[in-house]
């Protein structure tokens, strides 16, 4: 029995690598930088979002957070070319069939964003909590039809 868990133990991270995303082995890797960048994004606005929600505003650091938000908000969109509908991506077809919504959607972010750093610029607490709300509820409304 001692052997068999053993066993196990060994082989268990191997099995684990089959669950995974498969690699992206297209020239570019454009669905690797999409989703990284989204990732680099998400860092200062999940940031943003502790501090509210913990009631821990900080206006230096928020404006900090805004700034780095700012300069990777429109970085992913780049990467969603007509042919980068592969795995690993997230993205639902939606994205490639739908291109005229999903542009809306992209400027509707922008736009959001837009405001988010300029609330934060104001340094007005009550003004940063609206503008981060609506940012978010931009999200949430792409991600229900462009992502798995």
């Amino acid at each position: 029995m001692h052997l068999k868990t053993r066993l196990f133990a060994l082989f268990l991270p191997l099995l684990l690598l089959g669950c995974g995303d498969p690699p992206d082995t297209h020239p570019g890797q454009p669905v690797t930088h999409r989703r990284a960048a989204f990732t680099q994004m998400l860092k200062p606005f999940e940031a943003m979002g502790v501090q509210l929600r913990k009631d821990q505003y900080n206006a230096d650091q928020f404006l900090a957070l805004s700034k780095q938000f700012a300069a990777a908000r429109e970085v992913p969109w780049t990467y969603f070319g007509p042919d980068t509908n592969y795995p690993p991506t997230r993205a639902t077809a939606k994205v490639w069939s739908e291109p005229e919504k999903f542009e809306a959607g992209r400027e509707a972010f922008l736009k959001a964003g837009s405001a988010l750093i300029a609330a934060a610029e104001s340094r007005d607490e009550k003004m940063i909590r609206s503008a981060y709300a609506a940012l978010h509820d931009t999200c949430r409304s792409c991600h229900k039809i462009y992502k798995d």
